[in-house]
């Protein structure tokens, strides 16, 4: 029978790929502290460090992190809370080719010439820019732009 923990942390991107590492022995003899919880590992790691006064490096091998790592975790708590600590989704986190700056032209043409159809816009990129991009996605990040903006704004097709 699989453990329901684990299934949850897995699920909620929180299972600590390196459970073994973690020998803080405060920690460990908690009945509380789970070592596969990686947000609950950062968090008393941070937590060692500003409450217990542990210095920074010894927190930080004792949890399974490098010093840099410290850092990065306590940043990220202070910035968003424990909820920052969870790994967040894989993937990119943006546009890789529609850019700002690219949108920003799409758009400039769009505004002088209203009548142009998305594929003539992807060929416009393909030449500025240097790369090719498909003239649906070119639509759909017209539509993001516009559903941000306005979202009346009639959508270009090709």
């Amino acid at each position: 029978m699989a453990d329901p923990k684990v299934a949850a942390l897995v699920a909620t991107r929180s299972l600590n790929p390196h459970p073994e590492k973690v020998t803080d022995v405060v920690f460990l003899a908690s009945r509380f502290c789970d070592a596969r919880d990686v947000v609950q590992v950062k968090y008393e790691m941070v937590r060692r460090v500003r409450i217990d006064k542990v210095p920074v490096t010894q927190a930080a091998r004792a949890f399974g992190y490098c010093r840099q790592a410290f850092y990065e975790v306590a940043a990220a708590l202070d910035a968003g809370g424990p909820s920052a600590l969870a790994a967040g989704k894989p993937g990119p986190k943006g546009p890789i080719k529609l850019t700002e700056a690219v949108m920003v032209q799409v758009e400039g043409w769009l505004a002088d010439e209203p009548a142009l159809k998305s594929r003539e816009l992807a060929e416009r990129v393909e030449t500025v820019f240097g790369f090719p991009v498909h003239p649906r996605s070119v639509e759909r990040a017209l539509a993001r732009r516009r559903e941000a903006s306005d979202p009346e704004e009639p959508i270009v097709r090709s």
